[in-house]
């Protein structure tokens, strides 16, 4: 049994039930969905700024919508220590993907708070704006504004139903004109720490509940498309046809090669042909591919190997072909101090240390341009994520968070 006497599993595990209702779709098999500035994230957010005054914090929320609340060290001119994640989901996701990670720290502060517990630096808990980037195609979207490297054009996305980001952001009551007032100073941070399910099943295959992240793999996301002739399916000979979804399958096959033969990962994810009639021959088609590595020139020669390979079977099949970068975010390490007095909290806890690295993006990518950063990884049962099947126990939930707490007090001194 995970010696968790800090932290008050019971309660945390009642508020990751309590957000998982938010979005929640009435057949309990279609899962969770929080897309970002919905009506349901934006409940949720509501939720946690609750939470956060309930447990005594100064609450705010800056210019893009990210929740900050403040537990107050006694040193006011000492940098703050950093800790958070986010509540939006991916379209029918889970209930721990992003919440644990702000519900837990929240929980650590609390229980810092019951146990009197004396901090030189501040602790700022941070359930930052759409993560995922489900809705408008791009994520990061919070922590890319504190860090200064939200870019103006992110606002002219627009989601399935046409809604641009300026005027979701509007809908919210957010100024997108003043975006950049979310800018935070790196000489204002001490660190950035997260928790997060692994969403992966290495944890799981080593049977242990937490461990600790050496390094993120930074995403790439490409969207494809493709242009031939939509003609009779019946008519058209064989050697005659331009067909759209033929040059998208050998592509599809080259992304699975070259993530394979550099040692990183490749998907796509996002398919869709048209006309998209039994009897036509597709003469368009447009998908996403997914690359990630935790080097970045390896990386860019993945990259490479996908435009090669869509010009390559494009001119072959006389299709015409453009290439959009929608994502790009570099890799990056984990804090070897961080990493360190995570360790420690191990040892001291009798955890045993395993070390991982993290294949899914996080906002800890992008807070790294800011401040050092480190994470934790806590087991997800299967491996399963976005998903409605995606589960953490209560157990593992707490463990992480007992680690979560003795690392913020290591890093507040």
């Amino acid at each position: 049994m995970i010696k968790t006497s800090n932290i008050n599993e019971q309660r945390l595990w009642q508020t990751l039930m309590e957000l998982a209702e938010i979005g929640a779709s009435p057949n309990r098999d279609q899962g969770i969905t929080r897309l970002s500035l919905s009506e349901e994230e934006l409940e949720a957010k509501q939720y946690v700024i609750q939470l956060m005054k309930e447990v005594g914090l100064e609450v705010r929320m800056d210019a893009v919508g990210n929740v900050i609340g403040k537990l107050n060290g006694t040193d006011p001119l000492a940098p703050s220590v950093i800790v958070g994640s986010h509540t939006d989901t991916v379209n029918h996701g889970g209930g721990f993907d992003g919440a644990l990670g702000v519900l837990g720290a929240i929980e650590a502060v609390r229980s810092m708070k019951e146990a009197n517990v004396t901090l030189t630096h501040s602790i700022e808990v941070i359930s930052f704006t759409d993560e995922e980037g489900s809705r408008f195609g791009t994520g990061y979207i919070g922590s890319k504004a504190m860090a200064g490297v939200l870019k103006e054009d992110a606002f002219e996305l627009t989601d399935q139903n046409g809604i641009s980001y300026r005027e979701a952001f509007i809908k919210a009551k957010l100024d997108p004109t003043k975006y950049k007032e979310a800018v935070r100073k790196p000489e204002e941070m001490k660190a950035y720490i997260e928790m997060h399910i692994e969403q992966g099943k290495v944890l799981e295959e080593m049977d242990l509940s937490v461990g600790i992240v050496t390094d993120i793999q930074g995403p790439v996301w490409l969207e494809v498309q493709l242009e031939g002739s939509a003609d009779h399916a019946g008519a058209t000979p064989m050697n005659m046809r331009k067909d759209a979804s033929l040059v998208m399958a050998e592509v599809m096959l080259d992304v699975e090669k070259t993530a394979i033969s550099h040692q990183g990962v490749g998907t796509v994810g996002s398919l869709k042909v048209e006309p998209g009639g039994v009897n036509i021959i597709p003469g368009k088609a447009v998908f996403t591919v997914d690359l990630r590595h935790v080097d970045s020139h390896e990386r860019q020669l993945m990259v490479k190997d996908v435009y090669l390979s869509v010009a390559k079977a494009s001119e072959k099949r006389g299709i015409t072909w453009t290439i959009e970068v929608k994502k790009e975010v570099d890799p990056a390490s984990c804090s070897p101090e961080i990493v360190k007095i995570l360790e420690e909290s191990f040892q001291e806890l009798q955890f045993p240390v395993a070390k991982l690295p993290c294949g899914a993006g996080h906002d800890s990518l992008i807070m790294s341009k800011l401040t050092n950063m480190g994470m934790i990884f806590v087991r997800s049962k299967d491996g399963i994520s976005h998903n409605p099947k995606e589960w953490t126990s209560k157990g593992d939930c707490a463990a992480g968070t007992e680690v979560l707490f003795q690392s913020l007090i290591k890093l507040a001194k």
